[in-house]
């Protein structure tokens, strides 16, 4: 059964960039649709940021320090123009929608001034965070914002939604003249997991907020919806896609055999002073670069899987013992409570942690207004790549990209979707459902043989051999999951597995083509 339903501006995802974009349009009285596959909107990779975001509102000065810094944390691969953009238009717009309009409690001192702290890679305080939970703090405060009706009655959450394909009318056009017309987005197919039906959204705009694809390694600290299928979809509807070869390895979460998900033990607390030490108990960072525990990310990451293979040791250990213990409370609750919870007193033993996979600094080509090449598609976020990041983010960036060009790419919106007609959503064909019954069983093996193979082959360190070992298990995968998927009943992992097999393509295809090593991306030969 499929259903057409039409909106002004699509939303698909529910983190900083697509909800501070769903707020600017919004206030201008536009319907807005956000879709999301998780039960609640607020599961999404900004939920888990932990270590705070960048507030650089002072002088001209700071703004190109800042500037610097994303540039040689990049190995100098980043877009400068993407960087100064950020320095220059960030502070204004966390101070319109983080502190005047959703009311962010960012941390403060007794005189309530914003508190300030220091990540790797940065040459001065310029992050503002609350406690290790700073994602939390923003996405609660945003939501809690735009689910106002009194505000917003114009916006509309649609949860347990998974999107299934963007809609382009050369693509899914009920006539063969519609194959002439530009190449550009009307809206998504949406499965309804709850009513088992999909969706034909049309909408006038649409904004791929999908976040990044961490989730497709055996190891990672995103949330499992971050699987690839705003890349996935961006692919196959045509759109440009670049960078993906750089996928950056938090170096520190903590290590137990629990699950695929990595609690992450934020960056901040080798920022506040935490010292890294092998199984031996020696401290070894100053070996491998000369900030030692606040050398960038990819530095950190290998020297601690140097050690990890050099001692045959299964982690190394993160030591912020010599901390006071109120402080550790008191600045760390969640990271201090999880380690409890794990059977670790942080105030009084370090932590055992190893790198896994964290951020995409690759995605969906898009200009600095979020524009891709496909009209009336945007990317924003941790699916677009701006070229910001280059071959390697700065810390506590990720949150201020997705806030900063969510907005802009709203701005622009704003300049142009009166002047664009809804498509005609009867010369759209309608979706049609399989009828073969899935076995769940079968694809969980999938998805694991998929996420063990990127973590063995294409993770933190790769080479050819191992890259081509992956091209040969991922083509087999393919064409297994292209022949089923045809014909099977839709389900939400079924949806994931086949978005993240082509995503995964996407990062091995990439790494075979770059034969440089440079930023996350380490090739050993």
């Amino acid at each position: 059964m499929n259903a057409s339903l039409h909106t002004d501006v699509l939303i698909l995802g529910s983190g900083i960039a697509g909800l501070t974009a769903a707020l600017k349009l919004a206030e201008q009285k536009l319907q807005v649709t956000i879709v999301t596959r998780e039960k609640k909107p607020e599961v999404a990779n900004t939920f888990w940021a932990q270590g705070g975001i960048i507030y650089s509102p002072e002088t001209m000065h700071d703004k190109e320090d800042l500037v610097a810094d994303i540039m040689k944390a990049s190995a100098f691969t980043s877009y400068e123009e993407a960087a100064r953009v950020l320095a220059e238009k960030s502070a204004k717009i966390i101070d319109e929608i983080l502190i005047d309009k959703s009311h962010t409690p960012f941390a403060k001192d007794a005189e309530g001034e914003l508190l300030f702290t220091q990540e790797a890679a940065h040459s001065r305080k310029r992050i503002i965070y609350k406690g290790d939970m700073t994602g939390k703090a923003i996405q609660v405060s945003l939501l809690n914002y735009l689910s106002d009706k009194s505000k917003f009655p114009n916006v509309e959450f649609l949860t347990s939604h998974t999107a299934i394909d963007l809609i382009t009318p050369n693509h899914h056009g009920v006539n063969i003249r519609q194959r002439y017309e530009e190449n550009k987005v009307v809206g998504a197919y949406v499965f309804d997991q709850l009513g088992n039906q999909v969706k034909k959204i049309i909408a006038k705009t649409t904004i791929l907020a999908t976040g990044g694809v961490g989730a497709l390694y055996l190891h990672h600290s995103n949330a499992e919806g971050a699987r690839g299928d705003g890349h996935a979809m961006a692919h196959r509807a045509g759109a440009a896609v670049m960078n993906m070869e750089f996928i950056q390895f938090h170096p520190t979460t903590f290590y137990n055999r629990s699950s695929h998900r990595r609690f992450l033990i934020s960056e901040a607390v080798r920022g506040e002073g935490g010292r890294l030490i092998n199984s031996k108990g020696e401290a070894f960072m100053s070996k491998y670069h000369p900030d030692a525990e606040l050398a960038p990310r990819d530095v950190v990451a290998r020297a601690i899987l140097e050690e990890m293979i050099s001692d045959k040791a299964d982690c190394v250990y993160l030591d912020i013992s010599h901390k006071d213990e109120s402080y550790l409370r008191e600045r760390f609750p969640t990271i201090n409570a999880y380690c409890a919870d794990n059977g670790v007193d942080m105030a009084h033993e370090p932590i055992p942690v190893v790198p896994a996979a964290h951020y995409t600094c690759g995605g969906v080509k898009t200009d600095l207004k979020g524009r891709t090449n496909l009209i009336h598609l945007y990317a924003v976020g941790e699916v677009a790549c701006t070229g910001l990041h280059g071959a390697n983010r700065l810390a506590s960036t990720s949150l201020l990209e997705g806030l900063t060009f969510g907005y802009l790419a709203a701005e622009n919106i704003l300049t142009e979707i009166h002047d664009i007609e809804v498509y005609r959503a009867d010369t759209i064909k309608d979706w049609v459902l399989g009828t073969e019954e899935i076995d769940l069983a079968l694809i969980a093996q999938d998805q694991l043989t998929l996420k063990q193979t990127m973590w063995n082959y294409v993770g933190l360190s790769r080479s050819k051999n191992r890259l081509n070992r992956a091209r040969a298990m991922f083509t087999e995968l393919k064409d297994e999951i292209s022949k089923f998927y045809k014909h099977a009943q839709l389900h939400d992992e079924l949806i994931g597995l086949r978005n993240g097999v082509e995503t995964s393509f996407m990062v091995l295809n990439a790494s075979l083509r770059n034969n440089k090593s440079v930023g996350c991306f380490y090739l050993k030969d």
